[in-house]
């Protein structure tokens, strides 16, 4: 019997074909194919829908033109990641795909069944959650895509910081708690987990400097002011101010 090397797309951190170990160069045009079946998850795609999302400046008969020329310059081995249909296209049933582990995880750790114990609380885990779909895409839906995974990917990395705290790992909670920050410095809950976190790790001096870089970027940003939650995280800790 005949063994095809794995088949692996990658989305997050950029596009990638990985054909066992090695990566494969694949057309522009292929590329954004790929893509769009993969985040489509197992689901089949009529090609009208794949053939208007992608091209949707074009009229009907061009599209439909530019998605068979898409499909025949993906070589043989690309071909092997779709399921290739005259009304639809799919995902190749073993070709796995970046997004899809990293959603269920993100998922897993947004589960309130799940207990903190029974959670992969490990650096990887961070790193999966830390990277950014299709940087650089502007398609429509891509953008959408994209901006759907940092929602989610936000709300895992602030509950992963507070489930590395309750198992006292707390270097894993700065991680995950500056990996939110990073993803969006601007969003107060990112930026209260990491303040937790250096507090829960009696680190007071670095939570106040979090705190004070945060009220400053959000003022001179935004002219906002942070809530009065945040305030009481470090309420007590503030620098008395010169003159007093």
């Amino acid at each position: 019997m005949h063994h095809w090397p794995a088949v692996r797309i990658a989305l997050l951190g950029g596009f990638d074909l990985v054909v066992g170990d090695f990566p494969v160069v694949v057309p522009v045009g292929s590329k954004r194919l790929l893509a769009f079946i993969a985040l489509n998850g197992r689901t089949a795609a009529p090609r009208s829908l794949v053939a208007g999302s992608l091209w949707p400046e074009a009229c009907e008969q061009s599209a439909h033109a530019n998605l068979r020329s898409a499909l025949s310059r993906l070589r043989s081995i690309g071909r092997r990641a779709l399921e290739v249909s005259p009304t639809d296209v799919r995902l190749a049933r073993d070709v796995s795909v970046d997004l899809h582990y990293a959603r269920s995880l993100a998922q897993r750790i947004l589960d309130p069944r799940v207990p903190a114990t029974e959670l992969p609380l490990r650096t990887a885990t961070v790193d999966q959650l830390s990277a950014d779909l299709l940087p650089g895409w502007y398609d429509d839906w891509a953008v959408r895509e994209a901006e759907r995974w940092q929602q989610l990917r936000l709300h895992a990395l602030e509950s992963l910081a507070g489930a590395f705290i309750d198992t006292k790992q707390f270097a894993g909670a700065v991680a995950a708690a500056h990996a939110a920050v990073q993803a969006n410095p601007l969003r107060e809950s990112s930026q209260a987990s990491l303040i937790r976190a250096h507090l829960a790790e009696g680190n007071l001096s670095e939570a106040l400097d979090d705190f004070e870089r945060y009220e400053h970027r959000l003022r001179d940003e935004l002219g906002l002011r942070p809530t009065l939650r945040l305030r009481h995280l470090v309420d007590g800790l503030q620098r008395p101010r010169p003159g007093r």
